[in-house]
């Protein structure tokens, strides 16, 4: 029996596309265009705000991603006995030095944009976004990463969840609702399954490494519990705001349904490395319920026994109010 021959390298383009991970940039985006769908459907939305927190969300993603390669790196997390897709570091296609400037760079991006959104939306908007950015250093650097003491799981659902899609609501229409906390919880569930199963396969290696998961505090079982509990959460959100707002476009994503059975399925049978594939799977899942709710809501409009608010007097249908 013969060994296969390393894979060469990637070239330098070719090893910074692969570490910025684009697929991943969904879970950035997604929420972003639930919560302005929302607002449109209000007649709420912004062009130039609603761009900007897109393009400001996927910064942040991509600044994330980074810092979070070189961190998990150095602090052992990633070595040889990885089982999910290979990062920069740990294989040598970029420096630390390479990522963490890279990482400076989207997330100084993202910070020059949250000048005009904090212009647009005011202290709330400009909070949000403060938190985001610290978190996104947060999640795996620092004294106290979230990763590495259990914390990530409430991470994702706040901040992919709950504050983008309650955060670009609020910049649209200046205000929060009942409607976008519920979106923003179920959005919120479904990124934090995908982390789940990032967790669960990865919970040997993270207990190697003194990375705290759910995963590995709890044990698989747990985790395959927590994954289940969040895809049946999600879809009892928008349940429940169908039922109270009486408006049948928030059970667009029950036409994802059957796949999000599958997929807790799934979960109770797989492992180790093949949990590669539900990891995709589960972020596809995402984006197909966050499309199908966004497209549905943004073509439905409001109940006359619903206005919205109306706007302030110094506000322009093109901005939110300071």
């Amino acid at each position: 029996m013969t060994t296969a021959a390393p894979l060469p390298p990637p070239s330098r383009a070719r090893a910074w596309w692969l570490t910025l991970r684009p697929a991943t940039l969904w879970a950035g985006a997604a929420p972003v265009l639930v919560g302005a769908a929302l607002a449109a459907r209000d007649g709420r939305f912004a062009p130039l705000p609603a761009a900007a927190a897109l393009a400001g969300a996927c910064l942040i993603q991509v600044g994330c991603n980074l810092v979070n390669d070189y961190s998990d790196f150095e602090k052992g997390a990633d070595d040889d006995a990885r089982l999910g897709p290979a990062r920069a570091a740990a294989r040598g296609w970029l420096s630390v030095r390479d990522l963490k400037r890279g990482a400076a760079l989207s997330l100084g991006l993202a910070a020059l944009l949250g000048v005009y959104l904090t212009a647009v939306g005011g202290a709330p908007i400009l909070a949000l976004g403060v938190a985001s950015l610290l978190s996104a250093v947060a999640y795996t650097a620092g004294p106290l990463p979230l990763a590495y003491v259990g914390l990530g799981d409430l991470f994702v659902l706040l901040f992919f969840g709950l504050g983008a899609v309650g955060g670009t609501y609020y910049l649209l229409a200046g205000a929060l609702s009942a409607g976008a906390l519920a979106a923003g919880a179920a959005v919120g569930a479904l990124a934090t399954a995908i982390l789940v199963v990032n967790n669960l396969r990865d919970r040997h290696g993270d207990a190697r490494a003194g990375k705290r998961t759910l995963a590995v505090r709890w044990g698989a079982t747990a985790a395959r519990v927590e994954y289940s509990v969040l895809l049946a959460a999600a879809f009892a959100f928008v349940g429940w705001r169908a039922a109270a707002e009486g408006d049948a476009a928030w059970l667009a994503p029950l036409a994802a349904l059957p796949l999000a059975l599958h997929r807790a399925r799934q979960v109770w049978v797989t492992d180790g490395a093949a949990l590669n594939p539900l990891l995709g799977a589960t972020a596809r899942l995402e984006l197909i319920f966050c499309l199908a709710l966004s497209v549905a809501l943004a073509l439905s409009s409001r109940s006359p026994a619903q206005p919205p608010a109306p706007l302030p007097a110094d506000r322009s249908p093109l901005t939110a109010p300071r």
